[in-house]
């Protein structure tokens, strides 16, 4: 038997769904079964699998060690030894909203890895004095939304569970606005406009296509757009999202004829490389909290807008824009 105390990060959470991240080497055949003959328990008492926890309560796993991981660590040389290197732009006691540089991995392609966004995060959440893992049953921080490794733009991370789930729900209600700058070829017409389709990605290659119509495995995808400036055979334009695909503005924007600048998976490898660009242009430089109904802990934030105070490549095809444009 082992005991858990539920911290104000595992409040609200589902009993078995708790349960399972307590004994992850429990298979979830097994862990019904102890539900069924009373082996889990919140303050002695049986409960049902749906039973919502609150802080403080005792989790009473009867069951044998063998599913239970080790002990945690009582240290993590990493979360210490780390020095994060982060473009902050918001910070308070629930999130971080960071600036990722193009070339940084949002998550680990395998394994752990100190330079990935999160890595970073996690160690700055924690030499905070904010997180300490030692003292959590499952919660780490983590991230709200993910970039492509070779965009650059504003990422969300949740430091504690009250704030993921907020997070969370709001982003899959679209309550959350984010906008991007991209550099394309050519200049679309009309100058202000949305794209819409339906995308299917092929996960094998990692390779989204556009689809005439609905289709078993598509999605509907939406982006507004607004040409700032043109200069030289290049736009640069804003673009707001109404839905999240994988590659959705570098899919749809070459699709519409104009692929971004540097996009080695769907532009013209030719003008990238007469360009010297290796990565797509692509920035996601501004988000909104839209809150159109209750955030909880968050609600302070409704409103607000977050903008990153530069983007690189705008100085550098469209020094007369200013920034964030015109």
């Amino acid at each position: 038997m082992k005991e858990f105390i539920v911290t104000r990060n595992d409040a609200g959470q589902r009993l078995d769904r708790f349960a399972a991240k307590c004994a992850p080497r429990l298979p979830s055949s097994l862990l019904q079964r102890y539900f069924r003959t009373k082996d889990i328990k919140i303050n002695g008492h049986w409960a049902k699998p749906d039973a919502r926890l609150r802080e403080g309560d005792a989790v009473r796993l009867y069951v044998p060690d063998e599913f239970f991981e080790a002990a945690k660590p009582k240290g993590n040389d990493w979360l210490a030894s780390l020095r994060p290197q982060l473009d902050i732009v918001y910070e308070d006691a629930d999130l971080l909203l960071v600036n990722k540089r193009p070339g940084v991995l949002c998550h680990a392609a395998s394994g752990w890895d100190g330079r990935s966004l999160i890595a970073q995060i996690q160690a700055h959440v924690y030499q905070a004095g904010q997180w300490d893992p030692a003292a959590e049953n499952s919660f780490a921080p983590a991230l709200c939304n993910r970039i492509d490794r070779g965009t650059g733009g504003i990422v969300i991370a949740a430091k504690n569970a009250g704030a993921l789930r907020v997070l969370d729900e709001k982003i899959r209600t679209r309550e959350i606005d984010k906008s991007y700058l991209c550099v394309c070829l050519g200049t679309p017409e009309p100058r202000e406009g949305r794209l819409e389709n339906w995308l299917f990605k092929d996960a094998a290659k990692n390779q989204v296509y556009v689809k005439p119509r609905s289709e078993p495995g598509a999605s509907i995808a939406i982006t507004d757009y607004t040409v700032l400036t043109s200069r030289d055979g290049l736009s640069l334009v804003e673009c707001r999202l109404h839905t999240g695909r994988t590659h959705q503005i570098r899919v749809q924007m070459a699709h519409a004829g104009h692929p971004l600048l540097g996009d080695g998976k769907y532009g013209v490898e030719r003008v990238n490389r007469t360009r010297g660009e290796d990565r797509q242009l692509l920035w996601s430089y501004k988000l909104t909290f839209s809150f159109v109904t209750p955030a909880g802990p968050l609600d302070r934030l409704a409103g607000q807008t977050f903008t990153v105070k530069d983007v690189p490549f705008v100085r550098r095809y469209f020094p007369e824009a200013g920034f964030p444009g015109p």
